[in-house]
């Protein structure tokens, strides 16, 4: 799909030319920009005079070559003051240019690669976070709607025209473009509706990525779970017609099953609330629930493609929360697979139950480190809104790899405290060890500080993305729906994992 060339303009012949700008005035001045110019005879530079061609950030503006170049158009990127430039800047503006490519039918297109170089972004950075960004932004989610009979154009090459290759450079863009693509896999699970993904098609999903990528995997069935005595899983399938799974792989890339990172996703393909039932605007969009196990699967993908040397073990609890003569209950009494006992005050709260038995197996199955993620509290929303993920953590060293993983893909994480107060409204139950919903004040933290109760000693770090999971309006990178949050953080905590 792509290709590196000597920044021939002149030769190119696909379909258009994304070309970087800066808000500078020596814009056509110099580089691949004063070629291009020098074909347009200095035209280009007399429109950024009178400002009808702008560098300003967010700026796209697209311009029709009248026979000038091989390429019908070149859409300009603006990209704004070189030293005020983000990451995340870079990410929007040219996921913005990117939106292009479907309404004009590009199905061959070229990127001026040297156009997008500054003091603060490298080659090397620009090719790989522009190939990642393309993959966002060009994905849809047509659903199951009647296909029209306007056939949809495929991308099929994408053109990188640059004068200073690098020996690593087609690696940076495949690399970039993985992390998109299984993002897009994991925003695709989560918008799947809950009756065409139940729990036994994501073990099937599992499976196939075992398959591809020929990871260990283990599918515990109902039986499995009643043998070991995951109480806490169990307990929440009680209700549905559908049976459970506990989803594990495992990708060992050292000689010893040591050091090894476990991943721990929410799996619940629908959530009813329970006999604590949700309102009925609430329960709509509920098929989102398992946007953990979609970024840790999203996040094996990454790993399986790219091969770090670390041991990764993930584990997926998978259920729905439904409602009949069997359900779990409120006032019940559960025992989890850890050998803890949980009263049950809210039923809504099953997502924190499902994961206490899936930390559990993932410490049996030699995890040294813990991050779990899920879509689990409204509470994290009134808290943080929907634009930030919020997190608890048992180790501040952990927590802070964590952190700098997420910053380089510009997925905003938040630590919440977690006092010894907090963990004893946890423990404040008196029929039981713990107790599945102390209230509403802290929700978010009371959530993850349950979870906490079974990571114990082991380094924890737990994400909360109800909020960032899916998205009301459409992004510069992405449709309105699921994001895909935390698949290329979680891969990028791995790979750069010390």
């Amino acid at each position: 799909m792509f290709e590196i060339l000597n920044g021939d303009l002149e030769t190119y012949t696909g379909d258009s030319l994304f070309v970087g700008l800066y808000d500078h005035p020596r814009n056509f001045s110099e580089g691949q920009l004063k070629k291009l110019d020098d074909l347009f005879q200095g035209e280009l530079m007399n429109l950024a005079k009178d400002q009808a061609l702008s560098g300003r950030l967010n700026k796209v503006t697209v311009l029709y070559t009248l026979g000038k170049l091989s390429v019908k158009k070149i859409i300009f990127v603006g990209l704004g003051k070189e030293k005020e430039l983000t990451t995340e800047g870079f990410r929007e503006t040219t996921g913005r240019a990117f939106k292009k490519v479907r309404p004009f039918k590009m199905a061959n297109f070229a990127i001026l690669l040297d156009s997008f170089i500054s003091k603060t972004f490298d080659i090397d950075q620009v090719a790989s976070l522009l190939s990642e960004t393309f993959a966002l932004a060009h994905y849809q989610y047509d659903g199951y709607k009647q296909k029209t009979n306007e056939p949809d154009i495929e991308v099929e090459k994408i053109t990188f025209l640059t004068d200073t290759n690098t020996d690593q450079l087609n690696q940076l863009i495949n690399a970039g473009f993985i992390y998109g693509q299984a993002t897009n896999h994991a925003r695709t699970l989560v918008n799947t509706p809950g009756n065409l993904l139940t729990a036994t098609d994501l073990a099937e999903y599992a499976r196939n990525l075992a398959d591809k990528y020929d990871f260990e995997i283990e599918i515990l069935e109902k039986e499995d779970l009643e043998k070991l005595g995951m109480g806490a899983l169990l307990a929440v399938n009680q209700g549905s017609e559908q049976p459970p799974k506990m989803i594990v792989l495992k990708y060992q890339a050292k000689d010893e099953w040591t050091d090894v990172i476990g991943l721990v996703g929410k799996g619940i393909t629908f959530d009813t609330g329970g006999y604590s039932l949700k309102p009925k605007d609430s329960i709509v969009g509920m098929k989102t629930d398992m946007g953990g196990a979609a970024a840790v699967l999203g996040a094996m993908e990454i790993i399986g493609e790219l091969q770090p040397k670390q041991n990764v073990v993930a584990v997926i609890p998978s259920t729905d929360n439904m409602i009949s003569g069997e359900a779990l209950k409120p006032d019940d009494v559960i025992t989890s697979l850890s050998g803890k006992t949980i009263e049950i005050l809210n039923t809504d709260a099953e997502g924190r139950l499902v994961l206490a038995d899936a930390v559990t197996y993932a410490k049996q199955h030699g995890a040294n480190y813990l991050v779990d993620v899920a879509t689990l509290t409204g509470g994290v929303i009134i808290a943080l809104g929907n634009d930030k993920t919020g997190a608890l953590s048992n180790d501040g060293a952990l927590f802070d790899q964590f952190l700098q993983a997420s910053k380089k893909t510009d997925e905003f994480v938040w630590r919440f405290p977690c006092t010894e107060k907090d963990k004893q409204r946890v423990r404040g139950s008196d029929v039981a060890d713990l107790n599945n919903s102390p209230g509403r004040e802290g929700h978010a933290i009371m959530a993850g500080t349950f979870i906490g109760e079974f990571a114990e000693d082991t380094p924890w770090v737990h994400l909360d993305i109800a909020g960032t999971s899916v998205t009301s309006k459409p992004t510069e990178i992405g449709p309105s729906g699921a994001t895909g949050v935390m698949t290329r953080s979680l891969a990028q905590f791995v790979i750069d994992f010390q």
